[in-house]
């Protein structure tokens, strides 16, 4: 599709954004003088606009602003009567709008926006707004799925846009403390990774539930809300969070999460696409013998095992395993039994185990990330276990929109700590693991007449061609399919 011009000349408003200093020292009064010490003139505000405007949303966009810096022109929501109220509220002279499609549509000065909507709708929402050259902000995870990854990826580098995806712990300057660590061969060669999560913490792994048109909230655009996903009646306990549990919308806990722990060894060693994922889900028994099986949606608890080739960084392959619904590895002997791993009560972490060490860290989101290392020697050092001082939320949204100003190619656009050049495959190995889950899953009838699960097995991905090599019946959860008007 051909990208539609921006102004009556032809030129974009993101091209006259950054050559708008050079223009103003020949027609424009020093801003100092207009407006004071950190007054930003009118034509060097970038136009922004978010697409899920409650919830994290909220927060994404008011970051984005920068306290006001940069102008909220339009605001999308499928229902303004909830959470999305404190972003009306904080931006009255946003236009408001139901449909993403009609807001980019009519709203052509847009120049960036935030997307922070179930997950399902992330790629849609993405796609179509960087067909139209729009710089996008898109929560984590990227996308619903990994072909959806791909393509985001990929089109971002076409349509020269900036993106950046909403883990802002991977904008965490404590970071840096971690790779030193790994930088310096202080715990030698890593060949295994420990991940681990509390979550999931809302309703997940029984039955889907049941629709109820007579209760829909009558502010709510229940069509718009279901996207891509496939045409149901209203039903309750989905919206506005409820939905992370089922496939059709949500990512379960890898989707929430992943992003912010599974960040940390990725960027940490230099990994790329996985090699391989298997998997083991948790069991629930309403009745005796019979397991329950809500294939709808995301199990209680899931083990996986995600393998990668040796890096320039790991020189060995690298087991990672993924633990949620509470699970976790045992206490390591080389971390005294009086020391969590991983966070505050050991509810998450990350342990990077090499041959003379082990680094933990808790979650990479806004929660302190709590660095610590531990050697065979017996040397423990532990980095700070608050964080104060930071911008919030590490300034990921702020150092966004400042690469937005500064333009594709810039040197704050490659400073991004999640581009999609990053983003994209980090985000396809997270969704890597729900493919194993999924494929776990299936059963079929048998010669006896019995249901038998015949996806249990290991499966082998070749990343570039986006493909399980040897059990093709998994390779439908590499995408999905969509509702027209919605298609990736």
């Amino acid at each position: 599709m051909k990208n539609p011009d921006h102004s009556s000349n032809g030129q974009s408003r993101r091209e006259f954004i950054k050559n708008a200093a050079i223009a103003s020292s020949f027609f424009i009064v020093p801003r100092h003088v207009l407006g004071g010490t950190g007054f930003t003139s009118p034509s060097d505000q970038l136009n922004l606009a978010a697409i899920g405007a409650g919830g994290k949303g909220a927060s994404d966009i008011e970051l984005a602003s920068v306290n006001g810096r940069e102008r909220v022109v339009a605001l999308c929501d499928v229902d303004f009567s909830g959470s999305a109220k404190r972003s009306v509220e904080r931006f009255p002279s946003a236009k408001l709008y139901a449909d993403y499609r009609e807001m980019l549509d009519k709203e052509k000065d847009i120049d960036a926006l935030t997307i922070s909507t179930p997950d399902h709708v992330h790629g849609p929402a993405a796609k179509y707004a960087m067909e139209r050259g729009k710089h996008v902000y898109v929560q984590k995870p990227m996308t619903h799925n990994i072909r959806e990854a791909r393509m985001l990826t990929e089109l971002a580098r076409k349509q020269k846009v900036v993106t950046q995806m909403g883990n802002q712990g991977g904008s965490n300057p404590l970071l840096k403390l971690v790779q030193q660590w790994v930088d310096e061969d202080r715990i030698g060669p890593v060949s295994k990774v420990q991940i681990w999560t509390n979550r999931p913490v809302w309703p997940q792994g029984g039955p889907f539930p049941k629709p109820d048109p007579s209760s829909k909230p009558d502010a709510l655009g229940w069509d718009l809300w279901l996207g891509p996903a496939p045409e149901i009646p209203y039903t309750p306990n989905l919206h506005p969070f409820n939905w992370r549990g089922w496939w059709d919308y949500g990512t379960g806990a890898l989707g929430d999460v992943g992003c912010h722990l599974i960040d940390i060894p990725f960027r940490t060693l230099g990994l790329h696409y996985p090699t391989s994922a298997e998997c083991s889900v948790g069991s629930v028994y309403s009745q005796m013998w019979t397991a329950d099986y809500n294939p709808d949606g995301c199990p209680a608890s899931s083990l996986i095992t995600i393998n990668f080739a040796a890096t320039e960084k790991s020189k060995s392959p690298i087991e990672m395993t993924w633990m949620d619904g509470g699970i976790r590895p045992p206490h390591p002997d080389i971390i005294p039994a009086d020391h969590d791993i991983g966070g505050a009560n050991s509810a998450n972490g990350v342990l990077i185990i090499g041959s003379k060490g082990i680094i933990s860290t808790n979650i990479n989101d806004s929660s302190p990330l709590m660095p610590k290392l531990y050697l065979n020697d017996g040397t423990v050092e532990i980095g700070p276990q608050t964080e104060e001082g930071f911008e919030r939320e590490y300034g990921h949204q702020r150092l966004w929109v400042d690469a937005c100003k500064a333009g594709f190619g810039s040197t704050e656009h490659k400073g991004l700590t999640s581009s999609f050049d990053y983003a994209g495959p980090m985000t396809e190995t997270v969704l890597m693991g729900n493919l194993a889950i999924r494929s776990y899953m299936l059963r079929r009838e048998n010669a006896k007449g019995q249901m038998e699960f015949y996806g249990r097995k290991k499966l082998l991905w070749d990343g570039d061609k986006m493909l399980i090599t040897n059990f093709e019946d998994a390779n439908q959860f590499v995408g999905r399919t969509y509702r027209k008007g919605f298609e990736v």
